[in-house]
């Protein structure tokens, strides 16, 4: 009984994580934000925000395709954007329904998880449901690409995929279809899941054993947990796919070192060189 009541205050307390909200973005974009606006397969209008290297001529660019994580209100990531304008990427970010510029195209993806209680009481019933809406969020990611590659500053054939927690999953999602994307660098993908969420760890595995072009997994040692890249790390060596990479603890706590590392201009500093000669040898930058 003991044992019990600690897995699930254990769970509870790694689910209030993960269902914590970012504030609303409290300053206005940079100016070198494009709030720009896609349809999803479905007719739904989408929103995201879309970065031009500057001072660097008409284009076309290679382009990075940034997957937010599972926060109500992504923002525009303006230390990413900075990183990848400043080697020459365009970035764009598009919202997934149900999160900031797309809130109104659709239900946010946590409030549809289910209940804590219900991940610890079903299992592999909830997993099946948390999993099914990944796959189903993923077609934003699919039509955000769509709208990228139709750009006449964008080269199609130069785009990659990048993307943190939720983001990771979606990134890795991708890569198993292909989609003419690259290259994949997935951050931290499933980290604060992959404990409670059950059979989740098996559809990663999955999608990285049939990605369909090379795939780097990219965390901090104070991650979450660090089971998706000792997981999928072995399984795309294994194929001749890419690796997995576990740099130092960034900061000193684990959302630190989770979407802080992702994301920060001092995580740029540490992962940066790492990730752009994976994404320049892919895109002959």
């Amino acid at each position: 009984m003991k044992a019990a009541k600690a897995i699930l205050l254990a769970l509870t307390l790694v689910l209030a994580c993960a269902r914590a909200q970012a504030p609303r973005p409290s300053r206005p974009p940079p100016a070198d934000a494009q709030l720009v606006t896609f349809r999803a397969a479905d007719g739904a209008e989408l929103r995201g925000y879309f970065f031009l290297p500057a001072g660097r001529g008409p284009g076309p660019f290679p382009a990075v395709l940034w997957n937010h994580g599972s926060e109500r209100f992504p923002g525009w990531q303006p230390e990413l954007a900075a990183f990848y304008t400043a080697n020459g990427f365009a970035f764009f970010i598009p919202h997934r329904r149900g999160q900031g510029q797309s809130s109104a195209a659709g239900p946010y993806i946590v409030d549809q998880q289910p209940s804590k209680l219900a991940v610890f009481a079903t299992g592999a019933s909830a997993g099946r449901k948390i999993i099914a809406l990944h796959e189903e969020a993923n077609h934003d990611v699919e039509a955000a690409l769509a709208w990228l590659k139709a750009r006449p500053d964008i080269d199609p054939g130069r785009i990659v995929m990048s993307g943190v927690s939720f983001g990771g999953i979606q990134t890795l999602l991708a890569a198993e279809k292909g989609l003419g994307v690259r290259a994949f660098a997935a951050f931290a993908p499933g980290a604060m899941s992959w404990r409670w969420v059950t059979g989740l760890d098996a559809r990663l595995e999955a999608a990285v054993q049939h990605a369909q072009a090379p795939v780097l997994i990219v965390q901090a040692q104070n991650d979450y947990n660090l089971a998706p890249s000792q997981t999928l790390g072995p399984l795309l060596e294994k194929t001749g796919q890419g690796r997995a990479v576990v740099f130092p603890a960034f900061g000193t706590t684990e959302q630190e070192g989770h979407g802080g590392f992702a994301c920060r201009a001092a995580g740029t500093a540490v992962w940066g060189a790492t990730v752009l000669a994976f994404f320049s040898g892919a895109v002959g930058q």
